[in-house]
């Protein structure tokens, strides 16, 4: 199989605690700092004699940050959920530019579904600890556990108040408007109706690439060991369909909504280190009982994706409508919810992550490189009509 791909709805590996650049201040670790405050200064937006870069190293090193100074450290948010009655949660991370290790600190930002804050909050961490994802169920969110246990996952109500899980060792046969919050290590579906988080049933040791569609239905890449040819399976009901895929192709990522689950399929590469790269879409629209193979066509360049197939990105709008693409682009988005034709979407300003949530798309404007600079555009960008306009979230203000 392909290296793993992090995070339903998929954003992408690095995405999580980027710092912006519109011009790049790597100062080595000899450097003094109050130099490195003056060239952040230069470069990003500081204002009367106190650098971008000063202000946002106190921020990082600050035991109990407000979540105010974290988002605006952050600059755009590093993901995005979306609860089911329209409430965003935006994540915010700073970490230390320089290196990846030292003081870091982590922000939640709740809004309600017509945009107006509800809710923040702060905390000081580590750099490898400097992000917590979230996942959007019908009324609130579920924080995902950090590590390979069930120790650590909580839910934040519509309100912003914390409460507590239950945690089983039993599995869950996946229904209506259970989500799932692990993929891997462990793997963990949550149950809304008495807030349970517990491994979810049905599915073999071999599954990977999971994901859990708003009906309970879950889908997942096989790599059986004792067959030739990986496989796709789909769960619903206890009843299990599989689909036996081309040989040399592997399954980078999958989404999964409104009847509609796509998997990435990627050819193996040739020589040792080659990681492949992505070359069709694998498409069902009823349960796995029939699939299509989309490869690459005047719509749908997918010959244009040229980075590792692990930078895939997948998304699923609620009418079941495909997003494919990349991080940091290109990314095609289907006409209408059988799929049969696509175009490109384009953006205001160049994303750095684009994601399909029930009828909108989230579009986060960043940097891949770290800095105390800011893109253009930077923050996060909504469409709601299939990217034809877009608008800031929330409103004009930006990330304030």
């Amino acid at each position: 199989m392909a290296p793993r791909h992090q995070g339903p709805g998929h954003q992408g590996p690095g995405h999580q605690g980027r710092r912006t650049a519109t011009c790049r201040v790597r100062p080595a670790l000899a450097v003094p700092i109050a130099l490195v405050a003056l060239l952040g200064a230069g470069c990003g937006g500081g204002d009367g004699n106190v650098g971008r870069a000063e202000k946002y190293r106190k921020v990082i090193e600050d035991p109990s940050p407000r979540a105010r100074d974290v988002v605006r450290a952050a600059g755009a948010p590093a993901a995005v959920a979306r609860a089911g009655d329209g409430s965003v949660l935006l994540t915010y991370a700073a970490q230390n530019v320089e290196d990846d290790e030292g003081p870091a600190a982590f922000a939640w930002r709740l809004f309600s579904p017509d945009g107006k804050k509800v809710a923040e909050r702060a905390e000081h961490t580590r750099a490898d600890a400097a992000t917590r994802r979230f996942v959007g169920t019908a009324d609130g969110f579920v924080a995902a556990p950090r590590g390979e246990s069930a120790e650590g996952a909580y839910f934040l109500d519509a309100r912003g108040t914390r409460h507590s899980v239950r945690t089983g060792d039993k599995p869950l046969g996946a229904r209506r408007g259970d989500v799932l919050v692990s993929a891997l290590e462990p793997t963990l579906v949550y149950r809304p109706s008495s807030r349970t988080l517990a491994p979810v049933a049905g599915l073999s040791d071999e599954a990977l690439e999971l994901a859990v569609d708003s009906r309970g239905v879950v889908w997942a890449a096989e790599q059986r060991l004792t067959a030739s040819r990986d496989s796709v399976v789909s769960v619903r009901d206890g009843h299990t369909r599989r689909h036996t895929l081309p040989e040399r192709t592997s399954v980078p990522v999958v989404a999964a909504d409104g009847g509609t689950a796509v998997f990435a399929l990627a050819r193996h590469g040739r020589g040792a280190g080659e990681a492949g790269r992505v070359d069709g879409l694998l498409i069902s629209g009823d349960d796995g009982k029939s699939w299509r193979t989309l490869g690459s066509s005047r719509d749908l360049p997918l010959d244009r994706l040229k980075k590792d197939p692990a930078m895939a990105s997948l998304g699923v709008l609620a009418d079941g409508r495909v997003l494919a693409g990349q991080d940091g682009g290109p990314y095609w988005l289907a006409d209408e919810g059988r799929n049969r034709s696509f175009h490109e979407v384009d953006g205001p300003v160049a994303f750095t992550s684009l994601t399909a949530r029930a009828r909108t798309l989230y579009g986060i404007a960043d940097s891949a490189t770290p800095s105390y600079g800011r893109v253009k555009g930077e923050g996060l960008w909504t469409s709601r009509d299939g990217g034809r306009t877009w608008s800031r979230f929330p409103g004009d203000s930006g990330t304030d």
